[in-house]
């Protein structure tokens, strides 16, 4: 008989949902109402301003099909604008608001802050081992 909570698949989907129940925890006592995906993408567009939204979904590790509601939620709470690119009319670019950029400034520490949270159980070097490990899988 195989121990299923011993394998690496089951144990990433549980740490991810340690790691999105962390995020919504702090960012809801903090005011924010933000999903890890919406933010992982205010980052990408600050990082890449008049980005296209594919770009943003490959920066991301997201899929194109569904970039576009996460954008359409971004743009709805006034945190990024949308425009046709003059290059290529069938992309669309995506800048952040002011809005977005003093709201991304507001939640970059506390994100900060919650990765010790989440690899609380960890120590320092083991926390920098797991990152690295982990990097390196995704990188791969």
């Amino acid at each position: 008989m195989t121990d299923v909570k011993n394998m690496a698949g089951h144990l990433i989907r549980r740490l991810h949902q340690i790691s999105t129940q962390t995020f919504a925890r702090q960012m809801q006592d903090a005011g924010h109402d933000l999903t890890p995906v919406q933010f992982a993408a205010l980052d990408a567009i600050a990082a890449h301003p008049e980005t296209d939204q594919a770009s943003i979904a490959a920066q991301i590790g997201y899929d194109k099909a569904t970039i576009g509601g996460v954008i359409d939620r971004l743009e709805v709470k006034r945190l990024v604008t949308r425009h046709p690119s003059p290059h290529d009319r069938r992309a669309r670019l995506v800048q952040l608001t002011e809005a977005g950029r003093s709201r991304l400034a507001e939640m970059r520490p506390i994100v900060r802050g919650l990765q010790d949270d989440i690899l609380a159980p960890l120590t320092p070097e083991e926390r920098a081992t797991f990152v690295a490990l982990a990097a390196k899988v995704v990188c791969a």
